[in-house]
């Protein structure tokens, strides 16, 4: 099998997940309270409620895959038969029946746990089976960058093309559009999961271990690179979940030019595939640890641009571009470094804990995102905000931007710490060769 044929095959997956992930982020609470009509506060609860549920199957999800050996290899199969119930159910959560508020309700609570779950079947495999594809560290780099430029394609797609396609098949019947839509995006996504299946091979082969769940948490509790890594999930998704939800409140409301707003956006999703083509050769030059620091560096940089740029356009626009290279870049090097605390743990215990370690790097960023989201949130209140209003108070501007610019660059701050203390790349090699060696024994 060629390389790029495995690259473009293990990317691909990305897109799949992102046509449907992204909708969710972005509409999903839309559709329930606004082409719904539930109740915001009860969709609020739901969402909390079923964090704790996703967690565990998280954890269930990944510590399957680490019992699983099959002919296909232990992550490949979760890909080939999650695919179908992932577009499935993605289609239910967008097909809420008008049974009434409760009725409604339960049916939002149940289709959305199928769906994270179905969500985790899918997505922990293309974390677990990175250090299957292969155990050349540049090449891992490379997968990791295609995966993230396919991701980042896939959230473009959703973020320009969406709400055009609701309007044009609902045809002034949102609910309509949105089932149509999501129709479309389940059929490519699971086509999109078959061809990531039948273009990727886990070449890498670890004899699956009869190790318990606890005996796999102990392993991730003495792995201290991956600690490192583990406390950074918090920063990078945090980071990113509480300044792209800012985005809308900053440019409408602080800088005061809504048509900044959609440019934003659209230069968040672009600059970082750029980004990411470039990472493998970046990487090359110097260390994994050493580029995320360098893109901490120059996404606060480029957060700082835009906050002195005040409301002068080209300035705010070379901002966002500096911000979001800065961005992909750390996008990159998050995705490249997941595999290389699996094999320190296999090096040090003999135990390979792909499946687990990925789970529960799941997990740690939806604690990331659900902590940013409420510091969000929380914010906007304590700062007065008034979505009646055109124009907010100063204070309401003045916690808009601590959300959108501030916040983010102290989780870049927080990740360049972190990163500091984070020297696996220096005797990754060696680990590599003893591991080769054993395997080969």
């Amino acid at each position: 099998m060629g390389l790029w044929r495995q690259r473009i095959g293990y990317g691909s997956s990305d897109f799949a997940c992102n046509l449907i992930w992204q909708m969710i982020s972005l509409y999903l609470l839309y559709f329930y309270t606004n082409v719904m009509h539930l109740n915001a506060g009860a969709v609020s609860i739901m969402f909390l409620v079923t964090k704790f549920i996703d967690g565990v199957s998280d954890l269930i999800v990944g510590y399957l895959i680490d019992k699983t050996n099959t002919r296909w290899g232990k992550s490949r199969p979760w890909i080939l038969f999650g695919a179908v119930p992932f577009g499935v159910t993605a289609v239910l959560a967008f097909s809420v029946p008008d049974i009434g508020q409760t009725g409604m309700l339960i049916y939002a609570y149940v289709t959305y746990i199928l769906l994270s779950t179905s969500y985790t079947i899918v997505n922990i495999p293309m974390a677990s089976i990175l250090p299957a594809l292969s155990e050349n560290p540049h090449e891992r780099t490379v997968l990791a960058s295609c995966r993230t430029f396919f991701s980042s394609v896939g959230s473009t797609v959703v973020s320009a093309f969406a709400l055009t396609l609701v309007d044009k098949f609902g045809n002034g019947n949102e609910a309509l559009g949105f089932r149509i839509v999501m129709i479309i995006f389940g059929v490519i996504g699971c086509l999109v999961f078959f061809f990531c299946f039948f273009n990727t091979k886990e070449r890498v082969m670890v004899q699956a271990e009869k190790v318990s769940l606890k005996a796999n948490i102990s392993c991730l509790l003495h792995n201290g690179p991956w600690k490192l890594f583990a406390l950074n999930i918090v920063w990078f998704f945090g980071g990113y979940v509480i300044q792209a939800s800012a985005v809308i409140y900053y440019f409408t409301y602080v800088v005061q030019n809504v048509a900044m707003v959609q440019i934003v956006a659209t230069i968040t999703t672009l600059v970082p595939i750029v980004t990411n083509l470039l990472a493998p050769f970046f990487v090359k030059l110097t260390s994994k640890r050493n580029l995320m620091i360098g893109g901490s560096a120059v996404h606060a940089g480029g957060l700082l641009i835009i906050f002195f740029g005040s409301t002068n356009v080209p300035v705010l626009i070379g901002g966002a571009v500096i911000a979001a290279a800065g961005y992909g870049l750390k996008g990159s090097m998050h995705f490249a470094m997941q595999p290389d605390p699996v094999d320190y743990g296999e090096w040090k215990s003999g135990v390979n804990t792909a499946g687990t370690l990925s789970a529960v790097n799941g997990f740690i960023g939806k604690v990331g995102m659900a902590i940013a989201s409420s510091i969000g949130a929380a914010l906007l209140q304590f700062g007065g905000f008034d979505a009646v209003l055109s124009v907010q108070s100063a204070t309401a501007q003045s916690y808009i931007t601590t959300m959108y610019i501030w916040v983010p660059i102290v989780m870049n701050i927080a990740t360049i710490i972190t990163m500091m203390f984070y020297n696996l790349d220096k005797i990754y090699p060696q680990i590599i060769k003893e591991l080769d060696e054993r395997r080969a024994a």
